[in-house]
């Protein structure tokens, strides 16, 4: 088990239609319980992104939503788009921008999360390159896009007691299957249907997260 309390990181709906719609929504999932983090990521299951003129738009508007609420917010794959957008940081995958451009881009002092699919080979890499988390997964089939690969529980137990470095687990996470993850040493859930199409609402799913998460620490 972690010795650090799991936090829910959200990532939002791969399109959003109605910008004033979802700010509602963000709001209600904010203002519900602990979220640290928030990740802009407009890209279809077949890894298609918005054009950048959508999220900037998006970004303007939920950008300093979060930020006054104490989340950090990370733009997907776009470090430059992150920098003028004022966010936190970025979030890369293997087959976007090198770690080290991202770095460049964004500063010293900015999030640069990277994605590790199931690898502790390249979870250490990024580790030794300076990433500031590594992201495993998917441990569950997802709508949001085609796996690369399938997780499994001991590699977040292996990464837990061996690195100090975060890491956050991906994939089809909702509240009724997260506590395996939180309980193999997850740092971080990243969620997105499971919070954005939960049946009481996201407010209500951002509730039962972090009642897990409490749990899960005492």
């Amino acid at each position: 088990m972690s010795p650090r309390r799991c936090c829910l990181y959200l990532i939002t709906p791969p399109e959003i239609a109605d910008i004033a719609v979802f700010s509602h929504q963000l709001d209600d999932a904010l203002d519900a319980g602990d979220v640290a983090s928030l990740q802009l990521r407009l890209k279809s299951r077949e890894g298609v992104a918005a054009p950048d003129s959508h999220i900037l738009e998006l970004g303007r508007h939920i950008v300093p939503r979060a930020q006054e609420r104490g989340v950090a917010v990370l733009i997907n794959d776009r470090p430059d788009l992150a920098v003028e957008l004022g966010a936190d940081g970025v979030h890369i995958g293997q087959g976007d921008i090198p770690y080290a451009k991202a770095r460049k881009i964004v500063g010293p002092d900015a999030i640069v999360g990277v994605t590790c699919h199931d690898s502790r080979h390249l979870a250490m890499e990024a580790g030794e390159a300076g990433a500031d988390y590594v992201a495993f997964g998917a441990f569950h089939p997802t709508d949001t896009k085609d796996p690369k690969a399938k997780a499994e529980l001991e590699l977040l137990t292996w990464w837990q007691q061996m690195m100090e470095l975060p890491c956050v687990a991906i994939g089809g996470i909702t509240a009724e299957n997260a506590r395996p993850l939180v309980e193999a040493g997850a740092d971080f859930l990243a969620v997105s249907a499971g919070v954005w199409r939960a049946a009481g609402g996201p407010g209500e799913a951002v509730r039962r997260f972090n009642a897990i998460f409490d749990e899960a620490a005492r």
